[in-house]
């Protein structure tokens, strides 16, 4: 049976969605925007600032379903703009150990709100 994930330390979610969904030994965390979830708006300053914000609803995600960083096996990063890509890496690669988990980084027309990055993941319980 799949589980939902829902914490307050992520923005809760736009639409008819969950946050995160267990299914038996899996972690789904749907796409996480930069919204910081205690003013509900985007976080201030440019896509490094956001990238950050995106990755810290991720992992606040990952770790209410009771999983770990390091069981991240998947990741996939949305951009508006793939300009924003080096200072996206940069970010990311801090937030991150090796080995590292798969990741697709593609450019997109638009994004929910209007943002510029947008971050989403699969965990594996090992």
């Amino acid at each position: 049976m799949n589980k939902p994930v829902a914490t307050a330390a992520a923005p809760a979610a736009i639409g008819p969605y969950s946050q995160g969904i267990v299914a038996g030994n899996l972690l789904f965390v749907s796409g996480q925007l930069p919204i910081d979830p205690a003013t509900g708006n985007f976080a201030e300053g440019g896509i490094k600032a956001l990238t950050t914000q995106s990755l810290k609803n991720l992992f606040a995600i990952v770790a209410e379903a009771g999983f770990e960083p390091s069981d991240i096996v998947k990741t996939t990063v949305f951009l508006a703009d793939m300009a924003d890509f080096a200072e996206m890496n940069e970010v990311y690669s801090q937030f991150f150990a090796a080995p590292f988990p798969a990741r697709s980084a593609v450019a997109v027309k638009t994004l929910p709100k209007g943002a510029r990055v947008e971050i989403e993941c699969i965990a594996a319980r090992r």
